[in-house]
């Protein structure tokens, strides 16, 4: 990405956010803090009226308004694609909010890139493997988001799987996710006074009650990474060239994907595994477009299969 480009990405994702760290766009475009700062002293140049704030980040001034941003082709074909998936794994709720934020994409979009979504609508399709469950997510995904926003504690109807009783309950929400085949909320509960994972499609009933929640409870990432060393879990981060990720779309699944985004030119996945060595098998068959950011053990464990391999093979050619 040239700097021109990259200067007006940057000030696109300072719209988008109320406060910008540096090290999140650095991270972004794969460049220097120094880089960075030069970037933003360019935009500042230009007259856009940016707040820094030291350890906090970048933000634009309250009432200032740029034009209307126009999307790619590329961009208009993405979100035409998520489409695909919100339809398929999410609920109902979630899926008419976002074809009312298409319609509002699409009407800003020239007339060449309309029809081409059109043209390509029926030709992109999200099909459940067979061993991918159909659930009910029961409509509530949209108002536990709500609810995590503002920091309201919920009253929820659960059913407990494990001890198949029915439980009202006040919960703290943190965060949801998305795992095999399931959504699940992660919550402070104030009956247990502890963290619990609670599935969405185990909730019959979810009101969002008047009491708001101020206590500190660690971020949905920070939950995660805690409980995958509590339940001898290994947090495995990698990153992807955007030329493999796609064929692995579906198999992520299996090694404990968790969540994924995009760093420069190559996609950052995160996976909680019950198996190092099963998921070192597994990371090379794509290991030579990829690399292993965490944990080191990973990298020493493909590394000696890797030799092991070449030592055989060394074996079996002199032995011809």
């Amino acid at each position: 990405m040239n700097r021109i480009d990259r200067v007006s990405a940057i000030l696109i994702q300072l719209q988008s956010r109320r406060v910008v760290k540096a090290m999140d766009i650095a991270e972004r475009f794969g460049i220097s803090l120094r880089t960075v700062y030069r970037d933003v002293k360019t935009l500042e140049e230009a007259g856009i009226p940016i707040i820094g704030e030291a350890g906090v980040g970048y933000s634009i001034m309250d009432g200032y308004r740029l034009p209307p941003v126009m999307f790619t082709r590329e961009e208009a074909t993405a979100f035409l694609t998520a489409e695909k998936f919100v339809e398929k794994m999410t609920d109902v709720s979630t899926t008419e909010h976002h074809k009312s934020a298409m319609y509002k994409i699409r009407a800003i979009l020239k007339t060449s890139e309309k029809n081409l979504l059109e043209d390509i609508d029926n030709k992109i399709a999200v099909l459940k493997s067979h061993h991918q469950m159909r659930v009910d997510n029961k409509d509530h995904i949209q108002t536990l988001l709500n609810s995590i926003a503002q920091k309201k504690v919920i009253n929820i109807d659960y059913f407990a799987n494990h001890s198949q009783e029915h439980t009202k309950r006040d919960i703290e929400p943190i965060g949801i996710f998305y795992k095999d085949s399931f959504w699940h909320l992660i919550a402070f509960c104030r009956m247990r006074n502890d963290y619990r994972d609670f599935r969405v499609d185990r909730i019959n009933q979810v009101k969002i009650t008047e009491k708001y929640f101020d206590s500190k409870h660690p971020t949905l990432k920070d939950y995660i990474a805690q409980t995958a060393k509590e339940q001898d879990l290994d947090l495995v981060i990698i990153r992807v060239d955007k030329s493999v990720y796609a064929h692995l779309e579906y198999q992520k699944y299996y090694s404990g994907f968790v969540s994924e985004k995009k760093v420069g030119d190559q996609i950052e996945m995160t996976f909680l595994t019950m198996s190092l060595e099963g998921f070192a098998r597994w990371y090379m068959m794509f290991g030579d477009q990829a690399e292993i950011i965490s944990p080191d053990s990973l990298k020493e464990r493909v590394s000696h299969i890797t030799t092991a391999i070449a030592q055989k093979n060394l074996q079996l050619t002199n032995s011809y």
